[in-house]
């Protein structure tokens, strides 16, 4: 038996997709407009730890939340702040404007710094030693994000005395204030045999004899 029933061209093809306004709009990622750019900060934060406070008052027992950050910006610049509030975000936003008020610069030479120093703050002690170029580093706690933040990337440290982690971050940041500012002197540049030029030395001309003037002759009286 013969099928006779005909399908025409109308029925067979599929609709069109209605366009709607939000079609018509701009993707977030579009760098023509639209959308918000992240804003680059100027110092790197670092979250040394958030730390519960309880406050006992005649009302009853107030809890805070105490948060402890070190910022830096990657080159010889570090501060440390510290923060108070009801929620972590608004003690973590406290910890950083504190540290931008407690800024120190030191020199950085070849990743590393100038020289040996030790520091001595309450139960704590932190003996700082320059590295060669590739040793990372070599440092635990809060030191070692200290270091990271500043902008050194080869150091041995050792830290002794106590485990608190603001006391470790508060003697790292005595250490490297007293590191002695080094002037960089920037490296000369070799210059192979063939560039370089002897000249003969340009003999100077004979300077002419002074011509001697005569006196003049006092004239006889009559």
């Amino acid at each position: 038996m013969v099928d006779t029933t005909n399908t025409t061209a109308t029925e067979t093809a599929t609709p069109a997709p209605v366009k709607s306004q939000r079609d018509d709009r701009r993707p977030r990622d579009d760098k023509r407009g639209g959308g918000f750019k992240d804003v680059e900060k100027e110092f790197q934060e670092e979250l040394l730890g958030v730390d519960r406070v309880t406050r006992v008052t005649a009302g009853g027992r107030q809890l805070r939340f105490r948060a402890s950050v070190v910022i830096g910006n990657g080159k010889g610049t570090v501060g440390f702040g510290m923060g108070k509030a009801g929620e972590v975000v608004v003690a973590i936003e406290k910890a950083v404007r504190d540290a931008k008020k407690n800024l120190l610069s030191f020199s950085i030479i070849d990743g590393t710094i100038a020289h040996d120093v030790t520091a001595n703050y309450k139960a704590a002690n932190i003996f700082i030693h320059p590295a060669s170029k590739g040793t990372g580093l070599i440092a635990g706690g809060s030191a070692r994000k200290v270091f990271a933040v500043a902008g050194i990337k080869d150091i041995l440290a050792k830290q002794r005395g106590g485990n608190n982690s603001i006391t470790n971050a508060r003697v790292t940041m005595k250490a490297l204030a007293g590191l002695k500012k080094v002037k960089i002197v920037p490296k000369a540049t070799v210059t192979s045999p063939e560039e370089v030029k002897t000249e003969a030395p340009v003999a100077a001309a004979p300077k002419a004899p002074a011509k001697k003037t005569a006196a003049p002759k006092a004239k006889k009286a009559e």
